[in-house]
């Protein structure tokens, strides 16, 4: 059972909510004794690894431009308040709160996994989307290199790949990832939230700076990646002022495209936020929470198809129409031709004979 902390230095969440599938919860409260207490202790990280039995994950969402991903990691040791998933954690009985901060899982057979799926003899190639659930270079990632194996094995078999992060480590990857991105077999994308540092650091706490993702679009993108920059979620009252200032520096940084996506919150994260916004924000609370019900209908969060990303409404259809001008203003408006799947080399199957002349 996930239990309730102070809130931590560095961390997101201000909380350790049980689970929505525990039968019991613990809550914390002030016994008036609190000044007497000894200090909490710094709360660690931990990654455990994860027997995965397979690697990609299908599915079949109207509104999300992909039907495969992988995820080296479970849980974001970056601490984004808003991550919508958060609430995954909750199915392995742990917390969407600091627990999904601090209790990591990984997949240290990921490339043996994903060789295997791909010589399966009915596999048909399509782009893989690495990342779309949490970020796949988490700080751990420095060590234990699970994406970078991952892409090992897709341009050794010539497989068209998308990924996204907020990570600069990505530029470690670009001998990978250039020469894939050259031959069309390879795209990125790096989520700006803010430029502000400070908000960043509140919000992001342990995510790269605006400004190393900004360096991470420029290498990227002189490495022959096509790139593009997520203005990711809007938060109206928080950073949607921003959003014309994000496309610009992306712009200048190389990037070929960008997107936005409205702020989510789902299960757990609705209460989350909140709690986030009241204790880090207090004096902009009311005006943010409002301004997001009034683009979800009222409610904090709806999840119908084809408007659970954009929202509704007229904040909803200002903030696009100013992200559509923004685009065509910076030149962020192109269209890019679709990844390769035609260069696919299957992997020998166990008991192939090898080509000699390959």
């Amino acid at each position: 059972m996930s239990t309730p902390h102070i809130a931590a230095r560095g961390r997101g969440a201000e909380s350790n909510v049980s689970g929505r599938y525990e039968s019991r919860a613990r809550e914390a409260f002030d016994d008036g004794w609190t000044g007497d207490d000894e200090p909490p202790a710094p709360l660690r990280t931990t990654v455990t690894a994860e027997k995965a039995r397979t690697i990609i994950t299908r599915n079949d969402s109207p509104d999300i431009g992909f039907d495969r991903s992988i995820n080296p990691y479970r849980g974001c040791e970056h601490g984004y308040i808003y991550c919508y998933a958060r609430p995954a954690h909750a199915y392995m009985g742990l917390s969407p709160g600091l627990d999904f901060e601090s209790r990591l899982f990984f997949k240290p057979n990921a490339a043996a996994l994903l060789t295997r799926e791909l010589a399966k003899p009915l596999y048909s190639p399509a782009t893989i989307h690495i990342g779309g659930n949490t970020d796949p270079y988490q700080p751990q990632e420095r060590v234990l290199r699970v994406t970078r194996q991952v892409l090992e094995v897709m341009a050794e078999h010539r497989h068209p790949l998308s990924i996204i992060t907020k990570s600069a480590l990505i530029m470690r990857d670009l001998d990978v990832l250039g020469p894939m991105g050259k031959a069309g077999l390879a795209r990125a994308a790096i989520s700006v939230t803010t430029l502000d540092r400070g908000l960043a650091r509140t919000m992001e706490p342990r995510a790269a700076t605006p400004e190393r993702r900004l360096s991470a679009v420029k290498a990227l993108s002189e490495a022959g990646v096509p790139t593009v920059v997520m203005f990711a979620p809007v938060i109206p009252g928080l950073n949607d002022q921003e959003l014309e200032a994000v496309l610009k520096r992306a712009a200048e940084a190389g990037a070929t495209g960008a997107g936005y996506v409205a702020l989510r919150l789902p299960l757990e994260i609705k209460d989350l936020f909140r709690e986030w916004l009241e204790a880090k924000l207090p004096d902009r609370a009311g005006r943010v929470m409002s301004l997001v019900r009034q683009m979800r209908g009222g409610k904090d969060y709806d999840a119908k198809w084809g408007q659970r990303m954009r929202g509704e409404g007229p904040i909803a259809e200002l903030i696009g129409q100013r992200f559509r001008i923004a685009k065509r203003r910076f030149g962020l408006d192109t269209t890019s031709p679709p990844l390769d799947a035609s260069q696919f080399r299957v992997p020998p199957r166990h008991g192939d004979q090898l080509d000699l002349f390959v």
